[in-house]
């Protein structure tokens, strides 16, 4: 379970996407989360489908690793999709007991399933294809302005970035105390979930102990360097569009178009 948790972790590759501004695949990404929950019907999701395949196919990106990732969070994913599937009123297409199942509630909890999905998916590209490095100075680089009613955007962006490259970081420790506390006789498979739930209550002192350690760690080798986010310093590797850069922007509002010309002659 721990090792199907794949988000912040980054795929080293050649492609196309991996060559791309970062702020593109900021921008890219929002946009696409964004326009999901503007979908109106299946043509939409279809659209939004072969678009989210154009990009996993140009990233070169292992189809398996990024649906390895949506193991983890399929408790998440059948609970909204059993929320609406038995808690939406509208026509009764069957019922069992005291569960009744509606037409909307079929329909409303497939659709949420898939954008639930497309949702993971897109965001997961970003990650897989852009190191913590450049998520940095993207974000940085996109908030740049709101640096003129003083928001501190250096070390909202390092925090984020930080907070990304340590997930996959965490996910390695708790795999490790998993095995070595079942190499001492602990059991986290058995029972039902309640059980399991309680069994890895041992993991999270810890996994708290280790997690502090690394960011006081973290804390002093960057006090040791002498470092000072902000103004004055510069980059090793400066952002800078290129063509293809301008290229996939103009793909982005050619998807967006397509999203609302499907919305209205659909």
């Amino acid at each position: 379970m721990i090792r199907d948790i794949t988000i912040g972790q980054y795929y080293p590759s050649n492609s196309i996407l991996h060559k791309l501004d970062p702020r593109v695949k900021l921008v890219g990404t929002i946009l696409y989360i964004v326009f999901l929950f503007f979908i109106q019907n299946y043509y939409g999701y279809i659209f939004a489908a072969v678009f989210l395949g154009l990009i996993i196919t140009l990233s070169k990106v292992p189809v398996k690793f990024i649906l390895r990732g949506l193991k983890a969070v399929l408790f998440l994913l059948l609970f909204m999709v059993a929320f609406n599937l038995f808690f939406t009123p509208g026509n009764e297409a069957f019922s069992f007991g005291f569960i009744r199942v509606t037409w909307e509630g079929i329909e409303s909890a497939i659709l949420m399933g898939l954008r639930l999905i497309f949702l993971l998916l897109g965001s997961s590209i970003m990650t897989f294809t852009t190191t913590p490095n450049q998520l940095t100075d993207g974000l940085e680089k996109l908030m740049g302005p709101l640096k003129k009613i003083k928001v501190p955007v250096h070390e909202i962006s390092m925090m984020m970035s930080i907070a990304l490259r340590f997930i996959p970081i965490l996910m390695e420790e708790t795999d490790k105390i998993m095995k070595a506390q079942m190499a001492r006789g602990a059991d986290f498979e058995s029972g039902g979930l309640i059980k399991r739930a309680k069994s890895l209550i041992p993991l999270l002192v810890p996994l708290f102990v280790s997690a502090f350690r690394r960011a006081n760690d973290l804390a002093m080798a960057m006090e040791a360097r002498c470092y000072r986010g902000g103004e004055g310093r510069t980059k090793m590797k400066p952002l800078k569009y290129a063509g293809k850069d301008m290229l996939a922007y103009l793909i982005l509002i050619m998807y967006v178009a397509g999203i609302i010309a499907i919305n209205k002659y659909l």
